[in-house]
């Protein structure tokens, strides 16, 4: 069951989404509450599960990840999902995946070095995975919009 959030809670949400490193007394300042209440309500948000934590993005390009492609993996059969998860999971340059409806069992997201990079890892790697029929491949040009899911 989701849990009950005031507008209050909303705003914190907010505040806390577009910088984790927000200082509480800021937030305070910014809700017109106390410091401490600000401590009880994300404590309250964190026990409840609502955040995943929080964590530091890396620019992968600045780690020489210069191409994202996304990639829709096609099974030979829906029973094998597990077993090509695992394999799957063992490659450190995908960086998401979703099984899915529609064409596609697995949709993942890539970052590579470059698209000889992104070539090597889709022939000598995602495709000699058993129970991988095909892949197609979409690479991404820019992205110009990246954010969460907004708290209205």
């Amino acid at each position: 069951m989701p849990i009950q959030i005031d507008e209050t809670d909303k705003k914190i949400i907010n505040l806390l989404t577009e910088n984790a490193r927000i200082p509480f007394l800021e937030i305070a300042r910014m809700c017109g509450i106390s410091g401490a209440a600000i401590h009880q309500r994300v404590h309250k948000l964190e026990e409840s599960g609502f955040f995943k934590g929080s964590r530091y993005i890396i620019d992968e390009r600045s780690l020489g990840y210069a191409t994202c492609a996304f990639v829709g993996i096609h099974l030979e059969k829906g029973n094998v999902y597990q077993e090509v998860l695992q394999e799957i999971k063992r490659i450190p340059e995908i960086v998401e995946c979703h099984y899915t409806t529609g064409g596609y069992g697995l949709f993942v997201k890539i970052y590579a070095q470059d698209n000889h990079h992104l070539m090597n890892i889709l022939n000598h790697t995602i495709q000699e995975i058993d129970g991988i029929l095909s892949t197609e491949t979409i690479i991404s040009l820019e992205q110009p919009i990246e954010r969460q899911v907004s708290i209205l």
